[in-house]
């Protein structure tokens, strides 16, 4: 078992591990291919990364970077930038055409669009990722299926719902409805398109990670801008870890021996990741349960297996946060210092900033703080993954107070 680090609930696991290899379906070549195909899309533009300038220097640091994905083709989250892509990329396939010859209204020609009229895409989501699903299904002419776990919140089925797609609530946690949705789609001859792999199931996932990586890209041309030529620090909340492995399998392409000091964020209840390394025998290892949190993105129990090989060899430590963290890092965008600018984080988007936030602040955290290498010179880069997706939740923590820090 490695050592934890603990301190008020959130629990640090740093990794000594020292790795000699690279992800290569996450290299700059081949994202450069990822990028090309996002710019073919009406509405695609680089979402702000904002600078928190004011709050770097209250917290005591060079620079803290947001990325905010509230922005991102009208629809409030990251997601379609992996889904789009892995359909484009499935479609191909199914077509027998180069993605890097075609754009995503290729799929809209009317002879294209009459030989995939009929095909059915079937997920299993927390509420970003399926109605990413449904958006780009019902702008292709497609139909989707989306399955969410119980206790998913009404406005996320309604969104899913006015995308276009046909939705049903499980009575079974996240995990055991994407096997409900993969059983289903094997059923009527569907296609799973899912943002997390299993033994038997990586192509599809792995095209959703490079998907993701666009905004990865992004990121560090708009540092370049600010004069900045790489982050110190980059902060990734992980629910299966596609998310978190792809930015990060990208970053050590780009970066190789400088890559920087990746600290991988999940809710306590819902720590994979986290549970994953603490074990520390190379493999991932899954949690279980209703995996409670108020960061529903996150609440995934089982790692995506490519993935966790990414986060297993080059983060740099792997942190369990109660969910005050999260509401903390929701209230903090929500009411920026001095001249910032106002974002708008919603749960699962927010906790990175929202560790951050406390790590530098709290004189009872200082020895995690040190332990994660935070000082005076510190660049660091988080990614808002989503806004306000349930805005009657995001009422109640940033304008009521609910999750408050236990510092409060």
């Amino acid at each position: 078992m490695a050592k934890v680090h603990e301190a008020y609930g959130i629990k640090v696991v740093i990794n000594e591990r020292k790795a000699d290899w690279k992800p290569k379906f996450l290299s700059e070549e081949e994202i450069k291919s990822t990028r090309k195909f996002h710019t073919t899309m009406d509405g695609y533009k680089a979402t702000p990364l904002v600078s928190l300038e004011n709050l770097a220097k209250q917290l005591g640091v060079s620079k803290i970077y947001v990325k905010d994905e509230s922005y991102r083709f009208g629809l409030n989250a990251f997601k379609a930038l992996g889904v789009t892509y892995a359909i484009a990329k499935l479609l191909c396939e199914k077509l027998d055409v180069d993605i890097d010859s075609v754009g995503f209204d290729y799929f809209k020609l009317p002879e294209v669009a009459e030989k995939i009229k009929d095909m059915v895409f079937v997920t299993a989501t927390d509420g970003n990722h399926g109605k990413a699903v449904a958006w780009t299904a019902t702008q292709l002419g497609c139909k989707s299926i989306v399955y969410m776990p119980k206790g998913s919140s009404l406005r996320r089925v309604q969104t899913i719902k006015e995308a276009g797609a046909k939705v049903y609530i499980t009575e079974v946690n996240y995990d055991d409805t994407v096997r409900l949705a993969k059983q289903k789609a094997e059923e009527i001859g569907g296609f799973l398109v899912q943002d997390t792999a299993w033994e038997g199931y990586e192509k599809i996932p792995n095209w959703i990670c490079r998907g993701y990586t666009t905004m990865a890209a992004e990121a560090l041309d708009q540092m370049k801008l600010d004069g900045i030529i790489r982050p110190t620090h980059v902060f990734l909340q992980a629910g299966v870890g596609s998310f978190a492995g792809a930015v990060l399998g990208y970053y050590v392409n780009v970066f190789k021996d400088q890559c920087p000091i990746t600290i991988i964020v999940e809710p306590e209840k819902a720590a994979c990741i986290y549970k994953s390394a603490l074990i520390n025998d190379n493999n991932p290892h899954s949690v279980t349960g209703d995996l409670d949190t108020i960061m529903a993105g996150l609440a995934c129990g089982e790692p995506n297996i490519v993935t966790w090989e990414i986060l297993r060899d080059f983060a740099g430590a792997y942190v369990s946060c109660p969910d005050y963290v999260a509401a903390k890092g929701m209230r903090v965008l929500a009411n920026p210092t001095g001249s910032d600018r106002k974002v708008v984080s919603g749960e699962s988007g927010a906790v990175g900033l929202g560790l951050v936030s406390l790590l530098l602040e709290r004189e009872e955290l200082k020895e995690l703080k040190n332990k994660l290498q935070l000082d005076e010179h510190s660049v660091i880069l988080c990614f808002s993954t989503e806004g306000d997706t349930d805005p009657e939740d995001y009422k109640k923590v940033v304008d009521d107070g609910k999750n408050p820090s236990i510092f409060e």
